[in-house]
């Protein structure tokens, strides 16, 4: 059974120099009681994994305006000025990926796999410094897994066995990043008894969930 405690607590785990999925498009399904106790420890030198950088005030952008990460490996920046500002004075560095190459790295970490092959990119500054395979005459670029020390997602209710169920659009990265972060801290609204979730509203099984945070808690 998975431990529930505080946001406070949860990122306690957090080290200097982790590297950190958070889940979340533009701040939706994003655990915003996990950020902001993230921020307010102040833990810097991350690693960033998500898919949007979110705005300064919103979602993992906090982070950013804190100065706490050093890195990210990101689809989308085009609405936070400050990873922009930190990525252009060098002071963060950032890859650019395809979003749906994003998922599917993370994807791959999480199944246990290499990587993955996608033509996205060919020709392009993405595939710089990748191996590219054939297969059946076609071109690929092999990109690998992206594996995580700490994933932190947002869900909409858990049982006490960590079973998760998201509500619509919230759902985005969340499944996928549960899977391949070594320890997955999961902020949900409602925290239910074991049997009064539906098991075909469950997505992402308890065995994935280390601990458990209420929102706001």
């Amino acid at each position: 059974m998975v431990k529930i405690i505080t946001a406070e607590e949860a990122v306690r785990y957090i080290k200097e120099g982790d590297r950190v999925m958070i889940s979340g498009f533009l701040a939706v399904g994003a655990p915003e009681s996990l950020i902001d106790a993230l921020v307010a420890q102040g833990t810097k030198d991350l690693h960033l994994v998500c898919i949007a950088s979110d705005w300064e005030n919103k979602g993992v952008g906090k982070l950013v305006a804190n100065h706490q990460i050093k890195s990210a490996q990101v689809s989308h920046m085009g609405t936070n000025k400050e990873i922009q500002a930190q990525f252009n004075s060098g002071e963060l560095k950032v890859e650019l990926v395809p979003q749906g190459t994003l998922m599917e790295r993370v994807r791959a970490a999480g199944a246990g796999l290499g990587g993955v092959l996608t033509p996205t990119g060919l020709g392009t500054i993405v595939q710089e410094g990748k191996d590219v395979l054939v297969v059946d005459d076609k071109p690929y670029i092999l990109e690998t897994a992206i594996h995580a020390d700490f994933a932190l997602i947002k869900a909409w209710k858990a049982d006490r066995m960590g079973n998760l169920v998201y509500r619509k659009t919230a759902r985005n990265s969340n499944p996928i990043m549960a899977m391949a972060g070594k320890t997955v801290i999961a902020e949900v609204e409602e925290i239910v008894e074991i049997g009064e979730l539906d098991p075909e509203s469950i997505v992402t099984p308890g065995v994935f969930v280390n601990y458990l945070v209420k929102s706001g808690e």
